[in-house]
């Protein structure tokens, strides 16, 4: 069974979570299950940034990536997060393959904008996924390795596009056929009125999150997002956690948590 697990939060910040959550996924691969993971990187992006003395704005939900700021996103996903992330996922065996969406083409993006109150807005080079050259991936998880994947991908104008993390791994959830897609968040799951309430939505299908979307907090929008497309191309199930807990991902596989919110399809 294929399980994708979007890897971002706290969860890429704190040193004991980010070991933990390396030892879920070679835990999971040892139990025969087939790991992909999708990372983000935008605490690492913000950090590095404002070390360049660079300004940054999200709008609905997306970091604005002008040319100059698509440079440093190239290098701290690729270069930083996602070796990091190989690096500890190997100290456990030489499992790990480090992939980019520009590589062999397997992210094919057009250019996008974000939505503010019902209007597109023009936020630079943030690029949506359009096509997946799935076979890359297939063919590792073939040959027992776990992929890592960072969320850049060439346009099909051949610019380079920054691609939401979250959008990115549902495209690909569906594309290889992952039987769940899990989103590691910083929260317990998606709350039934935020911030009025902390009580969390259990299960929700994709027409009632489809018609949810609007009201939500812009930070929640892509990660909801990339859940609905996640069950409308095919995925069973996607699961919203918190990533902020010890072995989140290995718990909530094996059914030892309780919590986060579950979409499906129908």
């Amino acid at each position: 069974m294929t399980i994708l697990v979007k890897y971002g939060g706290n969860a890429m910040t704190d040193s004991d979570l980010q070991v933990a959550f390396a030892q879920d996924i070679v835990e999971l691969h040892a139990a025969g299950l087939l790991p992909v993971v999708v990372h983000g990187g935008g605490p690492q992006i913000s950090a590095m940034l404002k070390r360049l003395s660079m300004d940054s704005e999200f709008i609905g939900g997306l970091r604005k990536t002008t040319p100059e700021i698509l440079e440093v996103v190239r290098m701290v996903l690729v270069g930083q997060v996602q070796r990091e992330l190989v690096g500890l996922i190997n100290a456990h065996g030489p499992l790990a393959v480090g992939l980019s969406g520009e590589d062999a083409g397997l992210f094919t993006a057009e250019r996008r904008g974000a939505i503010v109150d019902g209007q597109e807005v023009d936020i630079g080079l943030v690029g949506d996924v359009v096509l997946v050259r799935e076979q890359i991936v297939t063919n590792l998880l073939v040959e027992g390795y776990i992929p890592v994947v960072s969320t850049l991908a060439r346009g099909v104008d051949g610019q380079v596009y920054n691609v939401n993390a979250d959008t990115a791994a549902a495209a690909l959830a569906a594309a290889i056929g992952a039987k769940t897609m899990i989103v590691l968040t910083d929260v317990e799951g998606l709350y039934t009125d935020w911030p009025a309430s902390t009580e969390v939505i259990s299960t929700i299908n994709a027409a009632d999150l489809a018609a949810l979307l609007p009201s939500l907090e812009s930070g929640m929008v892509p990660k909801m997002e990339g859940c609905l497309r996640a069950v409308r191309g095919g995925v069973a199930k996607a699961r919203v956690i918190d990533g902020r807990k010890v072995h989140a991902v290995r718990d909530d596989v094996s059914g030892a948590s309780v919590g986060g919110t579950t979409v499906v399809a129908s």
